[in-house]
């Protein structure tokens, strides 16, 4: 049996050292994030109570979920080209489900004080054409 092969009882440290670093040569930063990104989507779905059960939910986690994606997702738009589209709609449906669990509907146009908001111009939603998440 050669060195490759060897149960893991019989690796030495120096040997999985060794292992370790030959993996690690081999991979790239954009893969990690590319899986983190991915990983941090998955997540956010079981926290929203999109996938499981309603006992997994937790805004929190799906907050800071979403918040993670914000950041990594424009690191690795290039190198996902088209796929990129498909990770920016689980994010968006992600935000949506976060807004509105989180109570971030829009204000009643009825109440009193919000027609001096509307007379102030667009919300942070219209003028920047980003999609408003509660509390940023």
């Amino acid at each position: 049996m050669d060195e490759q092969q060897l149960p893991p009882d019989d690796i030495s440290e120096e040997e999985l050292r060794a292992a370790y670093e030959e993996q690690l040569k081999r991979v790239r930063v954009q893969d990690v994030l590319i899986q983190s990104v991915v990983s941090l989507l998955n997540l956010g779905g079981r926290k929203a109570g999109l996938a499981g059960g309603e006992d997994e939910k937790d805004l929190e986690q799906l907050h800071q979920a979403i918040e993670g994606v914000r950041v990594l997702l424009p690191l690795v738009e290039d190198t996902l080209g088209p796929d990129a589209k498909q990770l920016r709609d689980v994010l968006a449906q992600l935000q949506m489900v976060y807004a509105r669990e989180a109570g971030g509907g829009a204000p009643d146009a009825a109440a009193p004080d919000a027609a001096p908001e509307d007379e102030k111009g667009a919300g942070p939603a219209q003028s920047s054409g980003r999609l408003w998440v509660p509390g940023q």
